[in-house]
């Protein structure tokens, strides 16, 4: 059986409240911060590890979420937005 090296992942969650600061700092070392609970980015398969080792230690299992979604690269997706993107909201309200 061939190991697939995925390089891009989404993580999004759902953390109790808590925790959920904690999960978010994790998260960022990692990273791209998206939208809300949502971040994405280039990873390499050792940091997906200890990314996954890391956030392992602070949630509760019983209680959280966390989603990995691993993909090949950034071109092996096509992402569309309808609505606001808050990011750029945000920039006109600076």
């Amino acid at each position: 059986m061939k190991k697939i090296n995925y390089n891009y992942v989404f993580l999004f969650y759902d953390i109790g409240e808590k925790r959920v600061n904690k999960v978010f700092k994790i998260c960022k070392k990692y990273l791209t911060h998206h939208q809300k609970s949502v971040f994405r980015g280039h990873i390499t398969p050792s940091k997906i590890i200890a990314l996954k080792n890391e956030l392992s230690k602070v949630i509760n299992k019983d209680e959280d979420f966390v989603s990995i979604i691993k993909l090949l690269n950034q071109s092996s997706f096509d992402e569309e937005t309808i609505g606001t993107d808050i990011k750029k909201a945000e920039d006109l309200i600076l």
